[in-house]
């Protein structure tokens, strides 16, 4: 293995609270002129132009530093302290962002395994592969599907110096692992990662259906070479949805062969798996053995479940559906606005009795190009006080902010986007974040983007301060907000 590392100086051991800004540009207006400044949808935008609502702007973008090319797609993000850090299809950069306006590489880590998925623990850095490698190493090389001796699963860096990482563990999983989710113990001595895979076709070998599990490593924090698969949880045991056949343009349902993502919300014992086929609540109060609880399924609208965000209550879960994998166009006029869209779900009743009850859609209102890749993809809240806003990624539909206070009216109230890739080609916006203040954007080919949201009705999200953020992995923010 190679020697790398990364460390964090100055880690905040908590959330902290900041003096709130004023957002003198849009202050003191009402709730309809707030509607009004956005910016009006007057046709496809030229290819790389930006367009955005007046309450949201572009800081800064870093594109893609060398070793890595053209061709290296970047994918999620996690933050400590002030970095954030993205992973690549061919390994990690890590971006200083103490200055938002002019956020810095510090460190870049050439480790090629899909989709290197990241989050991050104290000094500890998890990396996804989901590819068939030759080996466990960063030097490892692509193997065909079919090959039975491949390489698939978590590896572990040692980020306490951060410029230079340090690969310190592999932990092989079944069918390899496409997400991962962290998952902290109640005694603050071990973390879990709930590892998500599935079958997308049979030419994996230790994917065969039905595969309808998710792999449990146990990583001892004081000891995190001693990482390893405590567990493969069979999570659908009746086979879950059996799908349905169709195209982007007629419909279909994936059939259940596993988890796309898994979200969990740690202090309320919660978790929500997006499944394929199946949206999946789960209990996590033994984080050894998820437990179900409910689960739901769309057989008119939904496709492929792909991603989950409760809100900051938990009592509610918006699931996003990846119709045609991320590389169709499915915000074009041709595709209905319930279909590659969110579901929005409120949490009803206690205990073992608690449902998922579907309350509406949210798709962007703007129309993207036949050639634009364009689907519901990754986000997370905005820590507003007193309201339930997101803020989402819709590859090249680019960025929404949308508020699902009322959960059966969500309202868009900002956007940003460029115009088409050159050429017709895939890109946009992988997973956009708000972290301590501003919205971190992966954006596959253009890289690292960060913007700023100044509006009244996001304007307390800029007093919270944290330490640490991985999005799959939900904290509360009510009680962080200074009392009056």
């Amino acid at each position: 293995m190679g020697a790398f590392a990364l460390s964090l100086s100055g880690l905040a051991t908590g959330p902290q609270a900041m003096a709130a800004p004023e957002d003198t540009d849009l202050a003191g207006l009402s709730e309809e002129q707030l509607s009004s400044q956005e910016q009006p949808a007057t046709g496809i935008p030229g290819v790389d132009e930006i367009r955005h609502t007046r309450n949201i702007k572009l800081l800064a973008n870093l594109p893609k530093p060398a070793p890595f090319t053209s061709s290296s797609t970047w994918s999620d993000l996690a933050f400590q302290d002030h970095y954030a850090i993205a992973g690549n299809y061919d390994g990690f950069v890590v971006y200083d962002i103490r200055n938002p306006r002019k956020p810095e590489i510090v460190s870049k880590v050439l480790c090629p395994g899909s989709q290197n998925d990241v989050s991050v623990k104290g000094d500890l850095l998890f990396l996804s592969t989901d590819s068939s490698r030759s080996d466990s190493s960063c030097a490892s090389t692509s193997l065909p599907a079919t090959n039975k001796d491949a390489w698939e699963g978590i590896k572990i860096f040692d980020i306490s110096d951060i410029r230079n990482p340090r690969y310190i563990k592999a932990v092989e999983t079944k069918c390899g692992s496409h997400t991962h989710t962290l998952v902290p113990d109640k005694r603050g001595k071990d973390v879990y990662l709930y590892v998500s895979s599935y079958s997308p076709n049979a030419a994996f070998p230790d994917c065969q259906p039905p595969h309808d599990l998710i792999s449990v490593v146990k990583v001892p924090l004081k000891d995190p070479t001693s990482a390893h698969v405590l567990s493969e949880n069979v999570v659908f045991p009746d086979g879950g949805n059996a799908g349905r056949s169709g195209t982007v343009e007629t419909g279909y349902v994936t059939a259940t062969s596993g988890c796309h993502d898994i979200t969990v919300y740690p202090s309320k014992d919660l978790a929500a798996g997006a499944c394929m086929g199946d949206g999946v609540l789960w209990d996590i109060s033994d984080r050894e053995k998820p437990r179900e609880i409910n689960r739901v399924q769309d057989n008119v609208n939904f496709a492929f479940w792909h991603s989950a965000t409760f809100n900051n209550a938990g009592t509610k879960v918006i699931f996003t559906d990846e119709l045609g994998g991320g590389g169709a166009a499915t915000c074009n006029e041709t595709i209905a606005p319930t279909r590659g869209a969110d579901g929005i779900y409120d949490i009803t009743g206690r205990g073992d009795g608690r449902k998922l009850e579907f309350r509406s859609y949210f798709k962007i209102p703007r129309v993207q190009a036949d050639t634009e890749n364009c689907v519901a993809h990754n986000g997370s809240l905005i820590p507003v006080q007193g309201r339930d806003i997101m803020v989402q990624a819709w590859y090249q539909g680019g960025i929404s902010v949308f508020d699902f206070t009322d959960s059966s009216r969500p309202k868009e109230i900002a956007w940003f986007e460029r115009g088409p890739v050159p050429n017709g080609g895939s890109g946009g916006a992988w997973s956009t974040y708000y972290y301590n203040g501003y919205i971190y954007s992966s954006d596959i080919s253009k890289g690292f983007d960060v913007l700023d949201i100044r509006d009244p009705r996001t304007a307390t999200g800029k007093l919270i301060r944290t330490g640490e953020l991985n999005v799959q992995t939900q904290g509360s923010y009510r009680d962080l907000f200074p009392r009056r």
